[in-house]
């Protein structure tokens, strides 16, 4: 069993090994930390650790490093998650404030967390699967091109370009505008493309071509409610911290690529007390990601289910910092989104 001074030496210990990259030893930790014991007590308790194994031997020398258990065990000891400085929650005020759609506040959010962490950053779209169609406008932008804005009763606004290459004619367009409201208006987003797909009967044959071009778009924008998506940023992050990884990087690479296996790893993670969640090492081995650690928090939009937020990177991180960071973008993308 542990002791509590045994569990202040692991503590230690992960955060040099994250500080210095450096196998921590007993002098070491005597010289830079105030333990009041001698070298030998904390060869004691290193011992100790390491026949819990919670921390390994990686060659012939004295030195340790955190084992995925030792982690595992320093991220459930943290007390609390210390906050960000005033200086870094006003950056992230500043950052996302000034984003214009969901796509921008998305891109922006992983940007900033990337840097926040040096990490790679991962967001979840909010799925939309409970809003419903409040309007549906249709613009003309010039002779050819028609601007497709989508409005749900959440308040979110979807907006495309649509080519139409026969040309636009003012009075059909006034007139699929109006079909389309319609038949959508109060509809979820699954019904509604249903209905969609319909809305050509209404029409005759020689308007079949540019109703099918219009809805098409319609449908992708009603789709894009209910789809998992994931937005990324920082992969070069993950090239830098290369030595961290036995072998090559490229399959860890690979796997953050396939968006289904990053969904399904989120889904498992649920937020503890503290409002964050940490998926350490071999416990992510199902996942293709046995040398990489996840963080996450949750986060919700206005009419949407739980989405999730975090960042991903190798077991060698700064779990407190990169905890406190994800917590706290996660919330304020909750109020900007309008989960307040």
């Amino acid at each position: 069993m542990v002791t509590e001074r045994g569990l202040q030496v692991l503590r230690v210990i992960v955060q040099d090994y994250v500080a210095s990259r450096e196998p921590v030893g007993s002098k070491s930790i005597v010289d830079r930390h105030s333990f009041g014991v001698s070298a030998a007590t904390i060869r004691n308790d290193m011992a100790m650790l390491e026949e819990e194994e919670l921390i390994t031997a990686p060659h012939t020398s004295s030195g340790r490093v955190p084992t995925d258990k030792g982690y595992r065990v320093f991220v459930d000891q943290l007390a609390d998650v210390r906050p960000l400085t005033p200086a870094q929650r006003q950056a992230i005020e500043t950052f996302l404030g000034q984003s214009a759609d969901l796509d921008d506040v998305l891109a922006r959010t992983v940007r900033l967390l990337s840097q926040l962490t040096n990490q790679v950053a991962l967001v979840q779209y909010p799925t939309m699967s409970h809003a419903r169609v409040r309007h549906v406008e249709l613009v003309p932008l010039d002779a050819t091109r028609v601007l497709s804005v989508l409005i749900t009763d959440t308040g979110r606004v979807e907006q495309r370009v649509i080519d139409v290459k026969d040309g636009i004619d003012l009075e059909f367009l006034a007139d699929l505008r109006a079909k389309v409201n319609v038949a959508l208006n109060g509809l979820g987003m699954t019904d509604a493309v249903e209905r969609l797909g319909r809305i050509q009967e209404k029409f005759v044959p020689t308007r079949h071509e540019s109703v099918r071009r219009i809805t098409a778009v319609l449908i992708e924008q009603l789709a894009a409610h209910r789809q998992d998506r994931l937005v990324m940023a920082g992969a070069a992050n993950l090239v830098r911290t290369e030595e961290d990884f036995n072998g090559s990087i490229y399959p860890v690479l690979e796997a953050i690529e396939e968006q289904v296996t990053l969904l399904r790893l989120f889904s498992e993670m649920e937020a503890d007390a503290r409002g964050v969640t940490a998926s350490i090492g071999r416990e992510n081995e199902p996942f293709g990601l046995a040398e990489t650690s996840v963080v996450t928090s949750d986060y919700t939009a206005a009419g949407s289910e739980l989405a999730r937020i975090g960042v991903l990177g190798p077991t060698r991180m700064d779990y407190p910092s990169n905890m406190a960071a994800v917590r706290a973008v996660a919330r304020y993308l909750g109020r900007l989104l309008g989960d307040d």
